[in-house]
Formats: C-alpha cells, sequence, structure tokens
C-alpha cells in the first residue's frame, strides 16, 4: 500500500483524490489546505478505511508523517518550495504541472529530491491518452519519415469570473498565464513527440481579461532535426472551449488529434499500414473536462515505479523541459527576439 498526502485542495485535486480512488494499492491519509473548511471537506468524500486526517498548515502536515508520497496541487509558483520541504522531509514528490514558474527552484526541488534519495513525478497525463499513445508510437517506428512541420493549437474559454475565483489565477507570481497553465501540457507534448526544440520567436498579449499574465499568444519553433513548428494559445474563445489539438506533418505521414482537448484523431495518414491502425477508431474518448482521463494511468505508474515494477514514470528532468520552452516563449515575447533553447538539466 502506498499512502498519500495531498497539499492544496481546490480544483485540481478532485482529479487526483478520484484517481487515486480507482487503485486498491494506493491510499490517501491526509490532505492539507490554507483553507481550513475546504480540506476539510475534501477529506470528508475520501474514502478509506480509516478517518482521513486534514490540515490547514503544511509544515504540521509534513511533521505528522504516516504517509510515503505527497501530492502537490497548490498554484504553480508554490510547488517547487512545498516539493523542497517535502523531500528534506523524506517523502516522494508528486507535483502538478508546471513544476514551478522559475528554473531555479525548480532545481533545487530536483536536486533535494535527489539528495535526499525519494522519487519526483511531474504530472504530465496528457502523455498517456489513447490518441497520444498511438502517435507516439507510430513516430518511435518511424512512419513519418523525417518531420517537416508541427502545429499546436490550444483554443479555450477563461472568461473573468474564472480568474477572479482565485487570487492567484492569472499572476505573474503564483500562476503565469496561457502558455505556462493552460498549455503546458501542450508545451510539453510539442518535444516529446517531436523532439527538442533549438530556437523560438513568440508573440503574446493580454488582449481581453484582467491579470498580469497573458491570455494569448502564438510561439514559432525551430527543432533541432530542423522542422518548423507553431504553438497557438488563447483563451478568449466563446462562448466555450473550441480545440486542443496537435498536428504532425512528415514526408510519409499526416496526423492531427483534435477535439476539445486531443480526444479524437481526426486524421491519419501514413504509407503502408501497421497493427496500430486499426486502433485508431476506437482511441478516441469523450473528455469530461480538458484534463482528460490520464490521472488515474499516471498514478498507477507512480505506484508501480515506487515498488520498483516500472521505469519509464514521468520524472522531473521532463517537467523542467518543457518549464525551460514555456520561459524562452516568454522571453522572447519580452525582447522581441529569437531566443535559444537548451538541452534541459
Amino acid at each position: 500500500m502506498v499512502r498519500f498526502g495531498l497539499v492544496g485542495c481546490g480544483r485540481i485535486s478532485g482529479y487526483h483524490l478520484e484517481a487515486l480512488g480507482f487503485h486498491d494499492d494506493a491510499q490517501v491519509v491526509a490532505v492539507c489546505d490554507v483553507i481550513p473548511e475546504r480540506a476539510k471537506f475534501a477529506a470528508s468524500k475520501i474514502r478509506a478505511a480509516t478517518e482521513v486526517a486534514w490540515f490547514s498548515d503544511y509544515d504540521q502536515m509534513l511533521k505528522s508523517g504516516g504517509f510515503d508520497v505527497v501530492s502537490i496541487c497548490t498554484p504553480s509558483g508554490l510547488h517547487p518550495y512545498q516539493g523542497v520541504a517535502a523531500a528534506n522531509a523524506g517523502f516522494h514528490v508528486v507535483t502538478e504541472k508546471p513544476m514551478g514558474i522559475a528554473l531555479e527552484p525548480v532545481d533545487a526541488m530536483i536536486k533535494a529530491c535527489r539528495e535526499n534519495n525519494v522519487q519526483l513525478f511531474t504530472v504530465l497525463q496528457n502523455r498517456l491518452n489513447p490518441t497520444v499513445t498511438l502517435l507516439k508510437q507510430a513516430i518511435d517506428k518511424g512512419r513519418f519519415g523525417k518531420i517537416h512541420f508541427v502545429q499546436v493549437n490550444v483554443f479555450w474559454s477563461r472568461p473573468q469570473e474564472y480568474y477572479d475565483q482565485a487570487s492567484w489565477r492569472g499572476t505573474l507570481e503564483l500562476d503565469g498565464g496561457a502558455f505556462m497553465n493552460q498549455a503546458s501540457h501542450y508545451v510539453d507534448l510539442v518535444q516529446w513527440l517531436a523532439g527538442d526544440v533549438a530556437e523560438v520567436q513568440a508573440l503574446t498579449g493580454t488582449l481581453a481579461r484582467n491579470i498580469e499574465a497573458e491570455d494569448t499568444g502564438a510561439a514559432i519553433l525551430r527543432f533541432q532535426n530542423g522542422a518548423i513548428g507553431t504553438i497557438n494559445v488563447t483563451m478568449l474563445v466563446h462562448p466555450k472551449n473550441l480545440e486542443g489539438s496537435i498536428t504532425i506533418l512528415g514526408e510519409r505521414g499526416t496526423v492531427k488529434i483534435g477535439g476539445v482537448a486531443l480526444n479524437r484523431i481526426e486524421r491519419w495518414d501514413f504509407e503502408g499500414y501497421e497493427d496500430e491502425d486499426k486502433l485508431v477508431a476506437e482511441s478516441g474518448y469523450y473528455p469530461t473536462s480538458v484534463y482528460g482521463h490520464g490521472h488515474t494511468g499516471f498514478y498507477r505508474n507512480v505506484i508501480d515505479a515506487l515498488e520498483g515494477k516500472a521505469t519509464d514514470f514521468i520524472d522531473g528532468t521532463a517537467g523542467r523541459k518543457s518549464l525551460e520552452l514555456i520561459l524562452a516563449i516568454y522571453q522572447s515575447a519580452f525582447t522581441r527576439k529569437p531566443v535559444g533553447v537548451s538541452d534541459g538539466a
């Protein structure tokens, strides 16, 4: 049994708690939130053999212990600091995306986990979508040949009411904007699927929302393998989310995964036939939200990794890599100049 403590009982925490509830070898034993009523409510909703402890003080939860892993579901700017505290207390760390909003504190979290001999996992659950899994298999088999162009669209709706629900949303200190928050999964997929990015040039703007960070932006990418790509993001679609998609064009293949959140394969054309082609039609699903259904599979991987049954988990290096590209996008938008992207840590 792998025991979990969770900090941050807001919007995303429900997906973590629901996912953990599907696994018989996992148990949530403690939750924490700075709003006591929210922590108490979350604890009351967890099915457990014993009463789930709830806290409004994170340090107190860490001191209380009784768990093996801390799942961090707080505002992004807090992730690395809470991760360091958990690692120093001897707990494995699961951190929501992005790992943080600056590289230095993220590197401190990676270092703390390494020095305390604990695992660090980044929640990049969209890698586990059945549609994305098929695409990854096709890339790994070389079915595209040389990849020429990649396009990502994140056309969603976040009204002003969404940002007004919590004071940290849309702030530069704790949240970031459309690239850092809503599109971070797609930034991760661009590199995971198409390869490392060498250079980026971007424009961002706060066009309609009353927030510090951007609500809209576009980035042009040059990959190390020579391919070119774009990431187009806006939170201003009327009246509701329109599309979360990725299109890959290669010399021997064309694929578009679309829908509102990568939930439907809209184009799948390759030279020749492979066994996975027959799975395309049944890979689609109807998402209840833009988060998809990947949290359950993600936690299966976490549990298996901690029990020594899996080695291909999504670790801190993967999360850092996507953050580095996001920060390069922001730097380019600020300077109005191309920015190089390193190979990461």
